[in-house]
C-alpha cells in the first residue's frame, strides 16, 4: 500500500500517537502552541471544554437555520417585495457564492484575532443580516444584507470547523467535530419547517426578527462559555497553496465536491418532488423535513465513532448509501410510505456523509486546520452551487425522476473515488 505523503514516523513525544494495522503507519503531529493553549484554558475533556463544544454547536445550529430559513419564505417573500419568485430564490443562492470567496480571504486576513472574539462578532453579523432582512424596504437592501451572510458564513465555517479539538484537545477531537456537524443537522431542522410554519403565523419580517432573537441568545451563551481562543498563527497564502499540494487533500476535495454537487441537485428539488411526484401535502412534507434533520443529527453523532475506524472507508460507505437511496427514491417515489422511508434514511446517512467531508480535510493537513478549512468551505460551496445549477438544468430539461437518478449515481462516483483513494493515502487519526 502507498504510504501518505504527509505521515510523519516518529515516537517523539505524548502527543503522537501511532496509527497502525490496516491504515498503514503514522502519525498524529504535535500540536501547535496556540491549539494546547486553548486546549488548556477550556481544560480539555472537563465539562467547560464540552459546553465549550455545545456553545459553538449553537452557532452552527443557528447560521444554519439562517442559511435555509428563505427555503420557506420564497412566495411570501416575492409578493412582499413584489418580485418574481425566481429572483427571490437570490436569497438561498446568493449566501453560497460570498460564502465562497470571504472563507479564503478572511483566512489570510485574520491571523491576528483571538478566535473566541471571532466568533462572537461573527455572530453579531449574523443577527445585523437577519434585523436587516426584517426590516428592508426594498429587495436591493434584503439581497446586501443576503451577500453580508454569506460572507459571514464563509468566515464562519473557517473558523469554526477546526475549533473542536482546540477546545477538547486532540483526543476529543473528532467527536468535538461531529458534534458542531450535529449543529448543522438541527439548523436544517428548523430552518425549513420553521421558515413555513412561523411565515404563516407571524409573517415573513417577524420570522427573521424571531431569527436574529433567537441568534443574540446564542451570542450571549458563546461570551458567556467560550473560553480564549489563539489563533494558530499560520494564515499565509503558502498554507492554504500547502493544503492543496497534499494528495490526501486533493482526494479529499474532489470526493467532496462530487457528494455536494449530487445531493444537492436533488436537496434544491426536494419539495417539488414530494408535492408533484409523490403527491404528498405540504404538511406531511414538513414532518419529514424534520425527521430528516433529526436524523442527520443521529447520523453526526455516530459519525464521530465510525471515523475512529477510518474517515475515508466511512466516507466511503455512507455515500454509497446515500447514492442508493437517491436511486431508490427515483424509482418509488411515486409510492408515500417507502418514498417517506427512504429521505428518513437519507438524513441519517448524510449526516455522516457531512461531516466526512471537514474531518477528511482536516486530517489530511492537520499542521494547518484553519487553512484546510477555508479551502474545504471554498470548494463545497462552489460544489452546492453547481449542484443546484445543474438541477435546475435537468429540471427545465426532463423529468424529476432523472433529477434524482443522476444525482444518486453523482453519488455514487464520489464513492468510489474514495473506496480508491484509501488505497493510496492514509490520514492521521484523532480521538
Amino acid at each position: 500500500m502507498i504510504e501518505n505523503e504527509e505521515a510523519t514516523l516518529t515516537h517523539r513525544a505524548p502527543q503522537v500517537r501511532v496509527v497502525t494495522a490496516s491504515s498503514c503507519s503514522a502519525a498524529v503531529p504535535t500540536q501547535p502552541a496556540a491549539t494546547r493553549a486553548a486546549a488548556a484554558a477550556a481544560e480539555p475533556g472537563s465539562r467547560r471544554g464540552w459546553a465549550s463544544v455545545g456553545a459553538v454547536a449553537l452557532g452552527a445550529f443557528v447560521i444554519v437555520m439562517t442559511e435555509t430559513l428563505p427555503v420557506g419564505l420564497l412566495p411570501q417573500i416575492a409578493d412582499g417585495l413584489d418580485v418574481s419568485l425566481g429572483l427571490a430564490g437570490l436569497m438561498v443562492l446568493v449566501p453560497g457564492f460570498s460564502a465562497a470567496v470571504s472563507a479564503p480571504l478572511f483566512f489570510l486576513g485574520s491571523g491576528r484575532f483571538n478566535r473566541r472574539s471571532v466568533i462572537v462578532v461573527l455572530g453579531l453579523t449574523v443577527l445585523v443580516s437577519n434585523a436587516a432582512v426584517a426590516v428592508a424596504p426594498n429587495f436591493v437592501l434584503v439581497l446586501i444584507a443576503r451577500m453580508l451572510f454569506g460572507a459571514t458564513l464563509g468566515a464562519f465555517w473557517t473558523v469554526v470547523s477546526p475549533v473542536g479539538p482546540k477546545l477538547v484537545g486532540s483526543a476529543g477531537g473528532t467527536r468535538a467535530i461531529t458534534i458542531i456537524a450535529a449543529g448543522i443537522s438541527g439548523g436544517t431542522v428548523v430552518g425549513l419547517p420553521a421558515g413555513q410554519f412561523l411565515g404563516n403565523l407571524v409573517g415573513w419580517r417577524a420570522t427573521f426578527a424571531i431569527a436574529a432573537a433567537a441568534t443574540l441568545l446564542v451570542v450571549v451563551v458563546q461570551a458567556v462559555v467560550l473560553p480564549g481562543i489563539p489563533p494558530d498563527g499560520r494564515t499565509h497564502l503558502r498554507d492554504l497553496v500547502g493544503v492543496v499540494r497534499r494528495r490526501a487533500a486533493r482526494f479529499g476535495m474532489a470526493a467532496g465536491a462530487m457528494v455536494f454537487i449530487g445531493q444537492f441537485a436533488a436537496w434544491t428539488y426536494v419539495t417539488p418532488f414530494l408535492m408533484d411526484h409523490t403527491r404528498l401535502s405540504s404538511g406531511v412534507i414538513s414532518l419529514l423535513y424534520v425527521i430528516y434533520g433529526f436524523g442527520g443529527i443521529v447520523g453526526s453523532l455516530i459519525a464521530g465513532s465510525l471515523f475512529k475506524r477510518g474517515v475515508i472507508g466511512s466516507f466511503a460507505g455512507a455515500a454509497t448509501v446515500v447514492a442508493a437511496l437517491l436511486i431508490g427514491l427515483a424509482s418509488l417515489g411515486t409510492m408515500p410510505w417507502p418514498a417517506g422511508l427512504l429521505l428518513v434514511l437519507w438524513g441519517l446517512f448524510w449526516g455522516i456523509v457531512n461531516p466526512g467531508t471537514l474531518v477528511w480535510i482536516l486530517d489530511a493537513a492537520p499542521e494547518t486546520p484553519e487553512a484546510a478549512s477555508a479551502v474545504n468551505v471554498t470548494n463545497l460551496q462552489v460544489a452546492l452551487a453547481a449542484g443546484s445549477g445543474l438541477g435546475a438544468i435537468l429540471v427545465s430539461s426532463t423529468t424529476l425522476q432523472t433529477v434524482f437518478l443522476t444525482a444518486g449515481f453523482i453519488v455514487l462516483a464520489s464513492a468510489a473515488l474514495a473506496a480508491v483513494a484509501g488505497r493510496f493515502v492514509t490520514l492521521v487519526r484523532r480521538g
